[in-house]
């Protein structure tokens, strides 16, 4: 059953450019209401223990040096089917293949690079939005 809540974080290269306001504006815009949010930095072990499920992927280490080069954005979103609907607005991880005018093809650097990160799943919106935030930070 699709839940109302999804997780996505604005990453390092969206932060270090500058789009943290338009992406957040167009998250907004499509009709998402944000329950909670917080500009932070991942330290090494917390990008580690984030991206666990990758750790056996040739990419691994890359995406951990990453994800602590800079601030990111966590944020707890609102919206019927929001998984899905967040996932069409973001479009394709690659950015070449993202459809025009989604998140991805606007703001996104490269496949690495690209932006904003959003859960795959209901089950996987819960454990991450629980990796940022406590109970009482969720409105």
């Amino acid at each position: 059953m699709a839940t109302n809540r999804t997780f996505t974080m604005l990453k390092p290269d969206a932060t270090a450019a500058g789009n943290t306001g338009k992406i957040i504006d167009r998250i907004i815009e499509a009709g998402f209401s944000i329950k909670a949010m917080k500009w932070t930095q991942l330290s090494k072990a917390e990008a580690e223990s984030f991206y666990s499920v990758h750790s056996e992927r040739p990419f691994y280490g890359e995406l951990v040096e990453y994800m602590t080069s800079g601030p990111i954005v966590a944020i707890i979103l609102e919206k019927d089917d929001a998984v899905a609907s967040f996932r069409e607005l973001i479009g394709a991880t690659n950015p070449a293949d993202a459809a025009p005018g989604t998140i991805r093809a606007d703001f996104a650097e490269s496949i690495s690079a690209n932006a904003v990160h959003g859960s795959d799943s209901d089950e996987n919106a819960a454990i991450e939005g629980r990796f940022y935030f406590s109970e009482r930070e969720e409105a």
